[in-house]
């Protein structure tokens, strides 16, 4: 005597991946207040249904949960639904069980991830954000935090739009709204070991060593002038930093270790590195300033190449002339394609970051280019502008979230210091 026949299930559509368009689902979708367990419960209750998960989506938000199941149909839909109202009743949970035909939708062409930055970030700009996106026909597929202090970053998932598009629609935008908005393709990667360079005076350290070196000249008034108008692209870099170091003759090297004593780095550099080196990134700086001091920075961080112009002394003391040929833009963009080569990296895998006129070549040859808190012209020249003052905001525009941030350096024990020193 044969086997009784076991009961048939819906048959799955042949379409890749999943139940296709002609397959009957169920949406179930629960609301309340988040506790251990409820995911575990609910599951067991489609479990005990005998339905297939195709889709799961859940957040928690303040101690709120919105938990989204999107199941292949039983045979006896009424029976799944009194069981999982059930459930949520015993979870003092809200439950709407949803049928309907097919799986989540694809998501369209063209993914890309879009990071607002605020400090704060008012409700209005992100409405605005968000607006201007729906106005491209794209599609917001999901939403994350990635950080809420010192600064609140959001990464949005979106779909069906051009990368190129996408950041010429929200680049006015986010200038009006006074945020801080990143457009880059959702791709691999994102994710793969990297080389970042930087820029020194302005972006990893605050201030300009030629100043510094200045007011031991007492000539430092006129050489910030020239500086500013040197990052300000006004004038010739080369020739500027010529002039500037020819003020500097007769200063005593010593200064050099008093202006080293006295840098301090940019909020969240030692976090950025430290967090990124974790991961395999590697590192350079690359500096219209000076070896004398670039050289310790890069021994004192780890940083695993620099490049900068050697300030030339003789019998204690600076002779107001540079040994060798002058790091300026072009040399900039040479250094990050040699960095790159002896890492073994493409230049798309590398992030440049810089505050002047003279990192425009450096930022346009990478592969994701970061202006930090720079000069108008090369905010606007850039692919992405940070304008607040933390330098570890870099690791939020490649998914790195805030708590993981944190919870890695707690593994290591290292304690993780207030925001404004972090």
């Amino acid at each position: 005597m044969s086997e009784p026949a076991a009961p048939r299930r819906p048959e799955p559509s042949a379409v890749p991946g999943g139940a296709g368009p002609t397959t009957d689902t169920v949406l179930v979708t629960l609301t309340g207040r988040d506790r251990p367990g409820v995911t575990s419960s609910v599951l067991a209750t489609l479990a005990a249904a005998g339905v297939d998960v195709l889709d799961v989506e859940q957040i928690v938000i303040r101690g709120r949960m919105v938990l989204g199941v999107l199941v292949t149909a039983p045979h006896d839909v009424a029976g799944l639904r009194t069981e999982v109202t059930r459930a949520a009743g015993e979870l003092e949970m809200q439950v709407d069980v949803e049928q309907g035909t097919g799986d989540n939708r694809r998501r369209g062409e063209g993914r890309v991830h879009v990071s607002v930055i605020g400090a704060p970030l008012r409700a209005g700009a992100l409405a605005a954000i968000t607006g201007r996106i729906a106005e491209t026909g794209a599609n917001i597929d999901r939403i994350e935090r990635m950080a809420r202090y010192p600064v609140t970053a959001i990464d949005l998932h979106v779909s069906g739009t051009a990368p190129e598009h996408l950041r010429a629609a929200l680049a006015a935008e986010a200038a009006r709204q006074g945020v801080d908005v990143a457009v880059q393709p959702a791709d691999l990667l994102r994710r793969g070991m990297r080389l970042i360079v930087m820029d020194v005076d302005s972006t990893l350290i605050q201030g300009e060593v030629i100043e510094m070196l200045a007011a031991h000249a007492g000539c430092e008034r006129e050489v910030a002038e020239v500086t500013e108008a040197a990052m300000r692209g006004e004038l010739d870099f080369e020739e500027s930093l010529r002039q500037r170091v020819a003020r500097l003759e007769g200063v005593e090297a010593s200064a050099l270790d008093a202006v080293y004593e006295g840098i301090r780095l940019a909020p969240g550099a030692r976090t950025m590195v430290r967090v990124l080196k974790r991961l395999g990134y590697r590192f350079a700086i690359v500096s219209g300033g000076f070896s004398q001091v670039t050289d310790r920075l890069a021994a004192e961080l780890g940083i695993d190449f620099a490049r900068a112009n050697e300030l030339e002394i003789v019998d204690g003391r600076l002779t107001g002339r540079i040994v060798g040929p002058v790091v300026d833009r072009a040399g900039k963009a040479v250094a990050l394609r040699q960095f790159a080569a002896e890492v073994g990296v493409s230049v798309e895998s590398v992030i440049a970051i810089g505050d002047g006129a003279n990192d425009l070549d450096m930022l346009s040859t990478a592969g994701l280019g970061i202006a930090f808190n720079a000069k108008p012209a090369v905010r606007e020249a850039a692919e992405v502008a940070v304008n607040v003052p933390y330098l570890d905001t870099i690791l939020y525009l490649l998914g790195i979230s805030r708590e993981e941030i944190e919870a890695a350096d707690a593994a290591a024990g290292f304690v993780t210091p207030s925001p404004d020193l972090s």
